[in-house]
């Protein structure tokens, strides 16, 4: 493996972990406050009107969750009783209505972002908000860009949408416009470098300022151009800073240089002070709790209000927090969609606590509201629209009645204990359709591949041989060698690190397949020389030795489709649907490919996490160290084929330039009378506390002691506009259009299929990526049909960030754009000229 210098210099820039110098970012103050834009200025009217009308108290109950399973949802903030304003409800997840019955359960965002379609994603985004809109939730605690994937055995990938900034950004983009045009507020998580489940709470992730904008911040800018009402910061440190108190990457990154209008909400349990992170620009905790042992139990609620009294925290920036939440309420259209809560988190009888935590309020928890409409069919759709077909010798598929198949393995099965066999999905029994931990949701049920396997061979009149386990590799042998194909199945399963499964902490412990899937591939290849190999995963896993395996004649990467697993599957084996979906991440020889490790030993209070490879990520990391991968990063075959040709290359504008971003904010206003007398922010006298319950009120009336006032922090003049700055998504000149690129595809194959071109820019510097994504569509062709497919290039896109000028510049290297089928099937390519 080659060293690279580059690479050298920013470890020794970042932290010298042995030593004790560590990575730092400059902190920044003020919290930025939101004053509106486009697409918010009504909302933020509405949100200005009613915060002015709340007390102090109010303005605290707004901003602070009563406690974990304190009340009906995963999480809830106060209520304002005097204006009839119910507290907000918050729930997981990005699959599905966590905690709930007779929903549905959607495509892990691995498996969406498979698809390269930015149509099913809008859809499956819309589809998701009105099943949360349907049981009164009123934030959506998804969709997932952190983890984006920097290390391919982090145990949270398969919530996101891949290692790949801009089709992670795509993603996430059309997501949350799908999910907010429902009527429900979005909340973009994990902010920011949470790459790893292993001392996920403790972790520094460290990197430098070129990184973090050009690949973690990315998509996260994508998701506030997009509108998106909330973004959730995450448990670790950056650069040895909690990301829920990190002023760097809260007031500065997020809210002043993006624009970001909505509100920071904290991951449950990741605030880790009052004032602190109050000033630093969170806005919302959750679930409530903290600071145990203290007076209050928690960071905020009665402590809060007395560190405003104390003055420890501007009125204007409380007043900013509030209507920061009131402006996404609105601007989702929480005021006219919203409806009663209509179920528990902490059970599925009918009957219970509303008050779980404190055991009171029996009622009826759960009206057991049926939301899932018609959003199996989506799901069938989506599942076979992302199933990657990786090989296909000789035509195997699709198949065509053959006279016998041998469905072999435990992971085509159905779970014995039920779908909803395993608290959060914490096992891998039968097969895998997602991973476990909190991004998970109740199956109303899951179709197993040998079920609509078996249905379609009674259809067909196709002998069927179903061998359910993994281990019994004589009987697996035995059926496949009579099959005249052999269809096999593994998998390889992650999660969330509160938990482990087979020894594995959330993270992947290898890249292998589970459950001797190796063994039981090999064992079926032996004996049938025409096998089917179908994996279900969570990212990738290690295969070349299948892929060279000669009675291997096709691999299907099934990712984790959700409920309708088997039927989306039969779809593509078959040819019911032409497989077009590109995998969304590298598929390397060995766990070395992607030159990253997971760090899982440390006795350091805090491990220090070098992100030395800097934008080198998966496809990048493998170009830059000229590694062969399994398959590349983009790639998928079809039934079909196609050629590319006549590309073209249009500047828009001859004299096009960038203007930075200038002029100064105005200063931040202050809404309603606060009321600074502590005898007034005691509960009243008789009223009746709900045991465990987080309330705002202080324990007496005396005054705190004067506190030492951060004046950077309480500084409400108006403040410099940043060169990068702007609302919702930083300076609009970043997204003004220079250049249109065209191509004619062609669908040269026998049947009707599906392209996916794809857009790559080599922005031509020494220390650069060979190339990156900055573009791709769908393009549907039927058999000897030409269309013509158009890519937007932005200055965005063409530039890289330089940290000197904390701007995006281009820079004086030749830039060059290529069209092809994947990152390494570039048919195509045109030196771009830049304006004068």
């Amino acid at each position: 493996m080659r060293i690279h210098a580059a690479a050298a210099a920013t470890v020794l820039s970042l932290a010298a972990t042995g030593q004790a110098q560590l990575a730092t970012f400059e902190p920044s103050f003020p919290s930025p406050w939101a004053t509106g834009g486009p697409g918010w200025d009504e909302a933020y009217a509405k949100a200005q009107e009613f915060v002015g009308n709340l007390t102090l108290l109010e303005k605290v109950n707004l901003t602070t969750g009563t406690g974990n399973q304190a009340d009906l949802c995963t999480g809830n903030t106060g209520s304002i009783p005097r204006l009839g304003f119910r507290h907000l409800c918050l729930q997981d997840g990005p699959v599905g209505v966590r905690y709930t019955d007779l929903n549905s359960v959607f495509l892990a965002g691995i498996s969406s972002a498979a698809t390269w379609s930015r149509s099913l994603l809008r859809r499956r985004g819309e589809a998701i908000g009105k099943e949360f809109a349907g049981k009164g939730i009123d934030v959506h605690l998804g969709p997932v860009v952190g983890p984006l994937g920097r290390d391919p055995a982090g145990g949270r990938n398969f919530e996101a949408f891949g290692p790949d900034p801009y089709l992670s950004g795509v993603a996430v983009a059309e997501t949350v416009i799908g999910a907010q045009s429902a009527g429900v507020v979005a909340s973009v998580k994990h902010y920011v470098l949470n790459e790893q489940e292993h001392f996920r709470g403790s972790i520094s992730s460290n990197l430098d300022d070129k990184t973090m904008h050009e690949v973690y911040l990315w998509p996260f800018a994508d998701a506030v151009r997009a509108g998106v009402g909330s973004v959730m910061c995450s448990y670790n440190k950056i650069n040895n800073t909690y990301g829920c108190e990190n002023s760097y990457v809260l007031n500065k990154l997020l809210k002043n240089e993006l624009g970001f209008q909505g509100f920071v909400v904290s991951d449950w349990g990741a605030q880790h002070s009052n004032a602190a992170s109050a000033n630093a620009g969170l806005d919302m905790t959750m679930p409530g709790e903290g600071d145990y042992g203290s007076e209050y139990g928690s960071f905020w609620g009665g402590a809060l209000t007395y560190a405003m009294l104390g003055q420890e925290i501007a009125q204007w920036r409380l007043d900013d927090m509030a209507i920061r939440i009131m402006a996404a309420f609105y601007k989702a259209g929480r005021d006219t969609n919203q409806i009663d809560i209509n179920y528990s988190s902490w059970t599925l009888e009918t009957e219970g606590y509303r008050y779980w935590a404190a055991e009171m309020g029996n009622t009826t928890v759960n009206q057991h509201v049926d939301v899932q409409a018609d959003h199996g069919a989506l799901i069938r759709e989506m599942g076979a629209k992302a199933t990657v077909l990786l090989k296909n010798v000789g035509k195997a598929l699709p198949l065509a009645k053959p006279v016998s198949i041998a469905v072999i393995g435990e992971d085509a099965q159905d779970n014995p204990d039920g779908a909803n066999g395993c608290v959060d999905r914490i096992c891998n029994n039968g097969t895998l359709a997602m991973g476990w931990g909190s991004a998970t949701a109740e199956y109303p049920y899951l179709i197993a591949p040998a079920t609509a396997l078996q249905e379609r061979a009674e259809a067909d009149g196709t002998a069927f041989t179903n061998v359910k386990g993994n281990f019994d590799l004589d009987a697996a042998r035995a059926a496949a060698s009579e099959a005249e194909v052999a269809i096999v199945f593994a998998n390889a399963n992650s999660g969330e690190g509160y938990t482990t499964l087979d020894g594995n902490f959330g993270d992947r412990n290898n890249l292998t397949l589970w459950k001797g899937g190796d063994e039981l591939i090999q064992a079926v290849a032996e004996a049938n020389p025409n096998t089917v190999v179908v994996i279900h995963s969570v990212g990738p896993v290690l295969i070349d030795h299948i892929k060279t395996n000669p009675n291997v004649s096709a691999i299907v990467w099934a990712g984790l489709p959700g409920q309708e697993s088997g039927n989306a599957l039969a779809d593509v084996l078959y040819g019911a649907v032409n497989p077009r979906a590109r995998t969304p991440f590298t598929w390397g020889k060995a766990a070395a490919d992607w030159g990253v490790m997971t760090l899982v030993n440390s006795t350091e209070p805090t491990p220090q996490q070098d992100f030395a490879e800097g934008v080198f990520l998966d496809y990048r990391y493998f170009d830059r160290e000229e590694l062969e991968p399994s398959f590349e990063f983009g790639f998928g075959l079809s039934y079909a084929d196609f050629e590319y040709a006549n590309l073209a290359v249009a500047l828009q504008e001859a004299d096009a330039s960038y203007a930075p971003a200038e002029g100064v904010t105005p200063p931040a206003q202050m809404y309603g009378f606060q009321d600074m007398d502590p005898a007034n922010a005691v509960a009243p006298e008789g009223f009746q506390m709900i045991p465990k319950f987080i309330y705002p009120y202080i324990h007496n009336a005396s005054y705190p002691d004067p506190a030492e006032i951060d004046w950077a922090a309480h500084n409400r003049s108006s403040q410099p506009v940043l060169p990068a700055g702007g609302p919702s998504g930083g300076n609009p000149e970043l997204y003004k259009v220079w250049y249109i690129v065209t191509v004619d595809i062609t669908n040269s194959g026998e049947v009707a299929g599906t392209e996916i071109p794809q857009l790559y820019i080599s922005h031509g510097g020494p220390t650069e990526p060979k190339v990156v994504l900055r573009g791709f569509d769908e393009v549907d062709l039927e058999p000897g049909e030409t269309k013509t497919v158009a890519f937007n290039v932005t200055y965005r896109d063409l530039s890289n960030w330089d940290a000197e000028a904390q701007d995006w510049r281009l820079t004086e290297y030749p830039k060059t754009v290529y069209v092809g089928a994947s990152s390494r099937d570039l048919r195509l390519q045109q030196e771009l000229v830049l304006p004068s």
